[in-house]
């Protein structure tokens, strides 16, 4: 039998997360063959994680990435069960190496090596825990992206701008404004950038629930059709207002729209501004 030394027992911990027992009993049981008694005990973490595997994974993180060349970015979204696991060191590594390896090969969903990764630190830090999704932007020559991570990162946002004269995405104050933008995303979620974008099967949804709300109403009892179908459409209309991005009050003057906003930074900065498209992630909630 192979003397085990303290130095193997303790270099065997480090790489795998397991008990110092654990470590010796491993290394004992395989003669001191080091690469054999590593492989055993991620074997035997590996099973206990997957006992684990319906435990919530409510907390965790999200990464955002652009490249330096600003043609892509990268949203991932790393899930955990506890919030300290979420503020590990190493598992902020692991999520910033997901998102900088996924924008690097322009990988457009989780793969098994990505998540090899995460499985590799669960069974270190046997804590149940996954890489839940992950979302590549591209951006053409005439377009600009811009990223905000909202807290300890329970929320990212990428957002999408266009101009007809890209150099003014140079410029500090545009800059600083589309950042506003993202933040303004971040804070009040909108569903659509307008309401031509916004899902007709699911705003019919919405219309009909108003229908049942104001079916529930007394003081709308033997109101005319036609006062009915004006009421609906100005709930709609209202709703539509506060869902969309362009038509709710802009984050740093309510009293104008998002859309007005836009309008002014364009106007001093003497070109057109388009926001494309956003991206939002919010940890554990879909959509």
């Amino acid at each position: 039998m192979a003397d085990i030394s303290a130095a193997e027992v303790k270099k065997l911990r480090e790489k795998t997360g397991a008990g110092m027992m654990e470590c010796k009993n491993a290394l004992v049981e395989f003669d001191g063959d080091f690469a054999k008694a590593e492989k055993s005990l991620k074997e035997k973490g590996l099973a206990a994680l997957e006992k684990r595997a319906d435990r919530a994974t409510n907390n965790g993180k999200v990464f955002v990435k652009i490249k330096d060349d600003g043609t892509s970015a990268i949203l991932v979204e790393l899930n955990a069960e506890t919030d300290f696991v979420a503020r590990n060191p190493d598992f902020i590594k692991v999520g910033e190496t997901i998102a900088a390896q996924a924008l690097e090969k322009g990988i457009t969903a989780p793969t098994d090596e990505l998540s090899g990764m995460v499985q590799d630190l669960a069974t270190k830090i046997r804590e149940n825990m996954g890489l839940k999704r992950l979302c590549l932007i591209k951006a053409s020559s005439n377009e600009f992206l811009t990223q905000y991570i909202h807290g300890d990162g329970n929320i990212g946002v990428v957002v999408k701008c266009e101009s007809d004269k890209p150099e003014i995405f140079k410029n500090d104050d545009v800059k600083a404004f589309i950042f506003t933008l993202a933040l303004h995303i971040a804070a009040f979620k909108p569903v659509s950038i307008d309401r031509a974008r916004v899902d007709q099967n699911w705003l019919k949804e919405q219309e009909d629930i108003f229908k049942v709300q104001m079916g529930q109403d007394e003081k709308l009892k033997g109101k005319p059709e036609n006062v009915l179908d004006g009421i609906l459409k100005g709930k709609v209309t209202k709703y539509l207002s506060e869902i969309c991005f362009m038509e709710q009050g802009y984050i740093k003057d309510e009293k104008i729209t998002v859309a007005k906003a836009i309008e002014d930074c364009a106007k001093k900065a003497g070109a057109k501004l388009t926001v494309n498209d956003y991206y939002y992630y919010k940890v554990g909630v879909e959509g």
